[in-house]
Order: structure tokens, then sequence, then C-alpha cells
């Protein structure tokens, strides 16, 4: 049985980071806050966008405050990438590949609702995966393993035969938490700042699914989660 793939969305099928930075940003302003985004979203990028901005502060923020904080976000980001919305080089043939071949496929990422129409309806993506999961389909966001360990499940392939594309160092350690494999997409991020992916590559012309397969026999044991964010 070959290997299921799942994949991130934000800064895996789309290069978005820098926009979600700019977003944040803005926000941060608007609140008066000097964090600088950029650096915040190495640390938590992949985590929803409520949970981030809680970070933020030294105090507990009202949930309903946090949605509305998230919600003035969500309308910067999609104002400054409206235009820009591009797949990652290389996907969607790697996408036509990987299907060809058997591979199923599944998209496990901390966005939900318009925010995964936005891209993947655009794109014209969704049809290339055979199971989505959202932040409100499970309980906790990266870094735990509760989205990708449910979108294994909604392939029906055990964990161990996943392997996940991520380009935050949450989502690794959540792949890693699920008991799965991690190719690093280092859109944002360097190949050194990653813990223990089969490889890492900044687009998708850079690899194929039989390439994959040759991958994991490179590594027999799913690596366990240690690297902490910097």
């Amino acid at each position: 049985m070959k290997p299921a793939l799942i994949f991130d969305m934000d800064g895996v099928l789309v290069d978005n980071t820098p926009v979600q930075a700019r977003a944040f940003q803005l926000l941060f302003r608007d609140l008066g806050l000097t964090t600088n985004a950029r650096q915040l979203l190495r640390r938590l990028n992949g985590m929803p966008a409520g949970e981030i901005i809680q970070g933020v502060f030294r105090h507990p923020i009202p949930q309903k405050q946090l949605e509305i904080y998230a919600e003035q976000r969500e309308f910067l980001y999609r104002t400054l990438y409206w235009s820009k919305r591009r797949e990652l080089p290389g996907l969607t043939a790697f996408l036509k590949a990987a299907r060809a071949e058997g591979f199923k496929i599944g998209l496990g990422t901390g966005s939900g609702g318009s925010t995964l129409s936005y891209i993947l309806d655009h794109l014209d993506l969704r049809r290339y995966f055979d199971a989505i999961i959202g932040k409100d389909d499970v309980p906790k966001g990266k870094p735990s393993p509760d989205t990708y360990t449910l979108t294994a499940a909604k392939l029906g392939v055990q964990p161990e035969r996943c392997i996940v594309f991520e380009d935050a160092l949450l989502g690794e350690q959540a792949a890693y938490r699920a008991g799965m494999r991690c190719v690093a997409v280092a859109t944002t991020l360097k190949a050194k700042d990653f813990q223990a992916p089969l490889t890492v590559i900044k687009d998708f012309t850079e690899i194929s699914p039989a390439h994959l397969l040759a991958l994991l026999a490179t590594q027999p044991e799913t690596p366990q989660p240690q690297k902490r964010p910097g």
C-alpha cells in the first residue's frame, strides 16, 4: 500500500507567509503593539490566528475579542493577497502524478471555512484532496497531532504510512507527534531550521512521487518531536 500524502495549506500550497506576516503587523500596529510579526510567525506559524494573537498579549483576552481580532487580520490578509494568489510551482503537476500513481491525498491546516475556499477554490485545488481537515474539525491546533491524526483517519491510512508536507516548525512537530514523517517546504524557513525531514524542497518541481518512496526507505522510524521553534 502506498503512503498517503498530507499537505498543510499556507506556505505549502501557496507561498503566502510574508503576506500573512504583513497582515498581522498591520493589526498589531492598530492595537498599539510592537511585536515583530515575521519573528513571531517563525515560532508560531501553523497555529490558528486567534491563538497567535493571544500569545502576543501578557494577559488573557476574551475569546470573543480574539475572534474579532482574527477577523480583522483575515480581512487585511485577503485584501493584501487578493491578486497574488498563486500555487507553489509544480504543485498541480505533482498532485496529478500522485493521484495517477494511487496515492491518497489529504489536507490538514490551521485555517478553516471561507479561508480554505479563498485558496482552494480560487486555485481549483479542492478536487485533488480525498480529505480536508481544518481548524474547526479538531479540538487543538498544531503542534497538537490532532489535525494530522484525523486527516489520516479520514483517508483510512495508518499514521506511519503518511508523509506530511510542512513549512512550519509547529507543523513538523505535529507530524512527528502523530507518528508521521515530514517533507519540509522551505518557503520562509531555511533547511537547518527543521528537525528531521525526509528532505527539504523549495517547491514541487524538486520532487516526484517515486522519489518519496525512495526517501521513506532512508528513514525507517518516525522522528520523535524535539526541536522547539526559536
